[in-house]
């Protein structure tokens, strides 16, 4: 599910680059790993453990992903199949090389998910592992999680497989590479069906309720000791790209389900007041949301090329910070199965070299399918992983917003004394006479303080403080 991208180019000496380092120290964020997990990493990286693996190196996969990654999760074969098609989705086998309560499994429970900062990530494997043995680099023979998905004309799941294989890709492909082949008529059908595939995946979406955040990567340039903000509007590559992995967590969810023992992805609806207040920051930043549409067909209609479309888009993440983890087993179902923003039940189990829990999830769909009980070191570690995924879910909250405090502070760090245009969209219940304004432009959140405060009207709000050593930025009234 999307998160809120930041990005950051510069020199490694720039201001803001400097206080990002500072940040990451403040919040201890662990970017070294300790001598034990780099060697048990450096062992297990030429000695992967070999449980028994399907040939499936004659199918010529392919990744996607932005460019110069080196982890990489899934890799991709597309095909038809009678009227329908096939997808075959590997996902890299990190249970290979990770030995249940060693040094790399316990270092992994610690970090639980890879951090991404806007001038670089903190990873949750050594870079041997993520970067090296375990992804699915092209020309080289990995082990991997081989989803097979069956799908009709329409797009609908007609059967799933799931099993331990071989697998090499066979090319390393990037967002903006695929779109102009695919565009230009040029890509071969593993390639060219991604489109097809991809939209009959999203009209079913629209059909069941879901939806799919396209959010835009906020990119932050140095220029002449000052920054300036723009936006990446994601390419319709990469939505048809997401629908593979949404497939496929929906359909590890459904085993999970029929199997009776699982790990889901779950979300409530969202509170009023959250939607409430997600209404005040359309009306900061002019975008018209009538009363009678839906969030969902609002979503829908926003296009994350214009800067005011591409900061709401930004701002409706706040929506999924309700999502959590959910455990069951021996035959007792949640209450609560289903993701509201997917509109169906849904795991994550397609990003293992990213994220601890699917190490766990592809465990017991493989158990599922093969009619087995999940290993005794998945079902000792179930219980205790939706608190752990939670803390880590925390500190990369925190991470995220201390950047987006970060950077706001040093790109407004000249201008304190300005006007500008804006809309309180919440109010501090703890103190008076305090809240949120969101800024049309340049799109920022920041806090204002003033007598009544106009909750949800536009206003004009003068900028007193901008201090990128805090990262603190106040408004008042103007």
């Amino acid at each position: 599910m999307p998160c809120r991208k930041i990005r950051v180019t510069g020199a490694p000496e720039a201001q803001l680059r400097a206080a990002l380092a500072a940040l990451r120290a403040e919040l201890g964020i662990p970017e070294i790993f300790p001598p034990e997990v780099r060697e048990e990493a450096e062992r297990a990286a030429g000695a992967a453990t070999a449980p028994s693996y399907d040939d499936a190196t004659d199918i010529p996969f392919f990744t996607l992903d932005p460019p110069g990654s080196l982890d990489l999760d899934q890799a991709t074969h597309l095909s038809r199949q009678g009227t329908g098609y096939r997808v075959r989705y590997a996902i890299a086998d990190v249970a290979a090389f990770v030995v249940p309560g060693g040094a790399l499994d316990a270092e992994a429970h610690r970090r639980v998910q890879t951090l991404y900062f806007p001038d670089e990530r903190v990873p949750l494997h050594p870079a041997v592992l993520g970067e090296g043995a375990a992804s699915l680099l092209p020309d080289r023979t990995r082990p991997a999680v081989l989803w097979t998905i069956d799908l009709d004309a329409e797009g609908r799941t007609l059967a799933v497989d799931v099993r331990r294989a071989l697998v090499r890709s066979r090319a390393r492909l990037d967002y903006a590479g695929v779109q102009q082949q695919i565009d230009a008529g040029t890509a071969e059908e593993p390639v060219a069906l991604l489109e097809e595939i991809g939209e009959a995946r999203e009209r079913l979406e629209v059909e069941r309720g879901g939806i799919s955040l396209n959010v835009p990567e906020q990119e932050i340039t140095a220029q002449d000791h000052t920054y300036g903000l723009g936006y990446r509007a994601p390419l319709p590559a990469d939505a048809w790209n997401a629908q593979l992995s949404l497939l496929t967590g929906m359909a590890a969810a459904d085993l999970m389900l029929a199997h009776g023992t699982g790990i889901l992805r779950t979300l409530p609806a969202a509170p009023d007041g959250a939607v409430a207040r997600l209404r005040r920051t359309a009306t900061a930043l002019h975008i018209d949301w009538p009363h009678h549409v839906s969030y969902a067909a609002l979503i829908r209609t926003l296009d994350p090329h214009d800067p005011r479309h591409a900061a709401f888009l930004q701002e409706c993440t706040t929506l999924l910070r309700g999502a959590g983890y959910t455990v069951f087993r021996d035959g007792a179902l949640p209450a609560i199965a289903t993701h509201a923003a997917v509109a169906a039940p849904y795991t994550h189990c397609t990003a293992p070299l990213r994220r601890l829990a699917d190490r766990y999830a592809a465990e017991i769909c493989l158990a599922a399918v093969a009619g087995q009980t999940s290993p005794d070191w998945v079902l000792a570690a179930l219980d205790a992983l939706p608190r752990q995924m939670a803390d880590g879910a925390r500190r990369a909250g925190t991470a995220e917003r201390g950047c987006v405090d970060l950077v706001e502070a040093v790109l407004l760090a000249d201008r304190v004394g300005e006007v500008f245009e804006g809309c309180v969209v919440d109010l501090d219940g703890h103190q008076p006479n305090a809240g949120t304004v969101q800024l049309v432009s340049p799109a920022v959140v920041g806090r204002i303080e003033g007598d009544r405060l106009p909750l949800g009207e536009r206003l004009r709000v003068r900028l007193t403080r901008a201090d990128p050593g805090t990262a603190q930025i106040l408004f008042t009234p103007a």
